[in-house]
């Protein structure tokens, strides 16, 4: 697990009563309370707000992964000065535990040993009671993927009902949601600086629930154009009786996400009210710096014995973007990084690589050059006044924004730099790029293909159908037929045999079995044989969470069909993988029922034969050999998304 030489323990920030008495120290000033293992690595938001809190003299202790079953975990590490911050982890908690399906996970990425049980399920909420169990009084400031998600009600998959927003559960005095480097430091200086938590409502990126009797604080949050007043949703009770409600709340969520124009959000749940306000401003160039280049040993605290997965797979990766402005409507990153992309300098990006081919052990591979996607560096509005107004949930969707600028040269000028680096074999781009981004863009797509694919390069054309495509925000699938040409002539080009790993979706809102039929025919057409596929998973405040729970797309307000029964489901997921033994007689009774037996026996493009194959004995989804070579010259698999 660990590198060649490692660092001293007190390089890395205390997580026990007997770390802080090594420093000296009387008292901390905060504990960081987190679900996660402890990775002192700049992919971990942990790490990333606790060294930044440490930049600014502030003493920081992290209590990693708590026995929640009792507060003396938190009185252990005595009574912190100003406040204790909340995290469930770098994932949503109940996504992390359980499948599409809602049967429990076996591994925990985040966990030693990959090793399950060492959170409960929704863990903000548990552990910000044991905060105050422990020293009642002390300020509870939440936050993370968990608690940005549900700011206000929001639809639950697992319990399958509204649940009240975090703040109440948690009974949390704030959430920060959104990224929260800015946040949580001007939390920590402002108390420090004498004001008490109700004096912190201002700020940008919290939230918080107001008092029964409490009136409501005004603030200037100097928004602009178009940003003028407070918006109204539905309340908690209205959301849960009445689903156009819902929908309505989600359509007025999702407009009010730009931070130069997003306006104070309030909801009501029972006497007592919600309020959201703006969300943070994003950060710049030198601020991205400043936070990437802190003195991370990138290593996993000295007292695990067993390895963490997530970290054995990003160890070596660099982080150069945060933010996506693609929309995508099954997709959590915006709502919680936002739609404008915040990038690192070439020189910091540099560094870190410097840095990471430095060690010891280092075997000459970058594993990832990217973020959430690995082409969308330093690609904003050209118009910052327009920008300032805008209230478009995509900028390339249904068309790419005239206004943006959608120029690789940043991009590839670092690909270039960061291979160049001395002891770097290959730098890989494995965070998956835009198809409808690079197709335009010739000198990109040849660096790439020649530099940066090791055989096989992720894209996520998601679905074939263009009714699913236009509801999930993705491009139609011409698109990416064209990008897939482009790349078979690239690879041609640099003399390489490479593939496409497509990713695809089943039971998204609006997906019918025809829909799915669909898919499986382009699949057969393209030569694709999928060997893991994934479903549908109803993240908190995702507007196809929302149709998933509604039936009607919040934008439009239209009706939109989606499967909800885990029968329907696992009938989409055996089409995708229609040529799996396994499934045949669930394709076969989904075909036989659509009306479409022209696709059942021996022709070209039949997806299943008259009679069932010989039982294989392969499980479902167990890689079966390579794939005949498909017509339009390129071919690949599907994996897992994390």
């Amino acid at each position: 697990m660990s590198r060649t030489t490692r660092p001293p323990r007190d390089d890395f920030l205390p997580t026990t009563a007997e770390e802080i008495r090594q420093r000296d120290w009387n008292e901390v000033d905060i504990v960081f309370v987190t679900g996660d293992a402890y990775i002192d690595h700049p992919s971990f938001a942990a790490s990333i707000l606790c060294r930044h809190l440490q930049r600014h003299a502030f003493r920081v202790a992290i209590l990693t992964q708590p026995d929640w079953r009792s507060a003396e975990p938190w009185r252990e590490l005595g009574r912190p000065r100003l406040f204790y911050a909340v995290s469930a982890g770098n994932m949503d908690s109940m996504i992390n535990h359980y499948t599409a399906n809602r049967k429990r996970r076996n591994q925990d990425a985040y966990s030693p040993g990959g090793r399950i049980g060492l959170r409960p399920d929704r863990p903000t909420a548990v552990y910000a009671q044991r905060c105050r169990e422990a020293f009642p009084g002390v300020p509870v400031v939440t936050g993370g993927v968990e608690a940005s998600l549900r700011r206000i009600a929001h639809y639950d998959y697992w319990s399958d009902k509204v649940r009240p927003a975090n703040l109440v559960s948690s009974k949390a005095d704030l959430v920060g949601f959104g990224m929260g480097e800015q946040t949580i430091l001007r939390i920590a200086q402002r108390l420090a600086g004498g004001e008490s938590i109700l004096d912190v409502r201002d700020l940008r990126g919290v939230g918080y629930l107001l008092g029964k009797k409490e009136e409501l604080p005004q603030h200037d949050f100097d928004l602009g154009n178009g940003g003028a007043g407070d918006v109204i949703l539905p309340s908690y009770e209205e959301v849960t009786q009445d689903k156009r409600k819902f929908a309505e709340a989600t359509r007025l969520l999702h407009h009010e996400t730009n931070p130069l124009n997003g306006r104070r959000l309030i909801q009501a749940h029972g006497d007592r009210r919600i309020v959201i306000n703006p969300p943070d401003l994003p950060l710049d160039e030198s601020q991205m710096d400043a936070i990437y280049d802190l003195p991370y040993t990138r290593l996993p605290h000295p007292r695990y014995t067993e390895p963490v997965p997530a970290w054995e797979m990003i160890q070596d990766s660099v982080q150069i973007m945060r933010g996506c402005f693609g929309g995508c409507t099954f997709c959590s990153i915006t709502m919680h990084q936002g739609r404008t992309i915040q990038s690192r300098s070439p020189g910091s990006i540099l560094d870190e690589v410097h840095k990471i081919a430095a060690s010891p052990d280092f075997k000459g591979h970058i594993s990832d050059l990217g973020g959430p996607t690995g082409n969308m560096y330093r690609m904003r509005c050209t118009q910052p006044e327009v920008e300032a107004r805008c209230r478009r949930l995509s900028c390339i969707h249904p068309t790419i924004c005239k206004l943006l600028d959608t120029s690789h040269k940043d991009t590839i000028h670092l690909m270039r730099e960061a291979r160049s680096v001395p002891g770097v074999k290959k730098v890989h781009i494995a965070s998956g790029i835009r198809t409808d981004l690079a197709r335009f863009d010739e000198e990109y797509l040849d660096e790439l293909v020649e530099h940066h694919v090791g055989g096989h390069l992720k894209v996520a054309p998601e679905h074939a159908s263009p009714r699913v495509l236009k509801l999930m925000k993705k491009p139609e699938l011409d698109t990416f037929d064209d990008f897939a040409e482009k790349f078979a002539k690239a690879s041609h080009r640099a003399g390489k045999e490479q593939y496409l790993v497509p990713y695809f979706i089943g039971s998204h809102p609006g997906s019918a079995v025809e829909d799915m039929i669909e898919l499986a025919v382009f699949l057969k057409q393209r030569g694709y044989k999928p060997l893991q596929v994934q479903d549908f998973i109803p993240a908190p405040m995702d507007i196809a969470t929302c149709m998933y729970y509604t039936g009607l797309d919040p934008i439009s307000m239209k009706p939109v069909e989606t499967v909800t029964r885990l029968k329907d489901r696992e009938v989409q997921r055996a089409l995708m993988q229609f040529f799996a033994p396994e499934n045949y007689t669930t394709v076969r009774r989904a075909l036989i029922d659509a009306g479409r037996r022209d696709l059942i026996g021996r022709g070209k493009d039949c997806l299943i034969p008259d009679s069932p194959p010989k039982a294989s004995g392969r499980r479902p989804g167990k890689p079966a050999g390579r794939s005949k070579a498909p017509r339009k010259g390129y071919r690949g698999s599907a994996r897992d998304r994390r």
